[in-house]
């Protein structure tokens, strides 16, 4: 009984010892967007999905976004921002003239080696920008235009963002 008690205690150490080695070097996020994450929430079927992976050496951010149930696309960015307030662009993931139509599946992927220059972040390098994600103080979305007026008619019609998602 005592053997199997240190047999179950050493086995409980290596397993949270190797749980806290891999969060260590975990250097993917995942991310959802949805309407209801936007500043202010939007009423619209679309979502999204942002899947970024940091280079071992902290040089680059790869992304792949993808959407599902999207009208209207003409950019995507990474922000910087706290949950619930709406802020400037640091990073550009997807940037096209109005396009009419539904988009579902992967709209954007790539690498980011360092945030668009003179951004409003503050962002001078990669590292700014992943500092600011890796404290939550950033997001994700996705913006959308019917190219008619008035803007926010509803899906499809969101330039300040239709689906958000933050960075955690």
């Amino acid at each position: 009984m005592k053997k199997t008690f240190v047999t179950l205690i050493v086995v409980l150490v290596m397993l949270i010892t190797a749980s806290v080695a891999f969060a260590a070097d975990n250097r993917n996020f995942s991310v959802h967007l949805s309407g209801d994450d936007e500043v202010p929430p939007r009423d619209t079927n679309a979502q999204g999905q942002v899947i970024f992976h940091i280079s071992k050496d902290g040089t680059e951010l790869e992304y792949k976004l993808i959407v599902a149930n999207i009208d209207n696309v003409v950019a995507a960015h990474i922000h910087c921002g706290a949950p619930g307030v709406a802020a400037p662009v640091g990073a550009t993931l997807l940037h096209m003239p109005p396009v009419s139509g539904r988009f579902d599946g992967i709209l954007a992927e790539g690498t980011i080696t360092a945030p668009d220059p003179g951004n409003s972040c503050g962002w001078a390098t990669l590292s700014d920008v992943l500092a600011a994600m890796m404290s939550g103080n950033a997001y994700v979305n996705v913006h959308t235009n019917d190219g008619v007026a008035p803007p926010n008619t509803g899906p499809g019609d969101f330039p300040g963002g239709e689906i958000r998602g933050q960075v955690k």
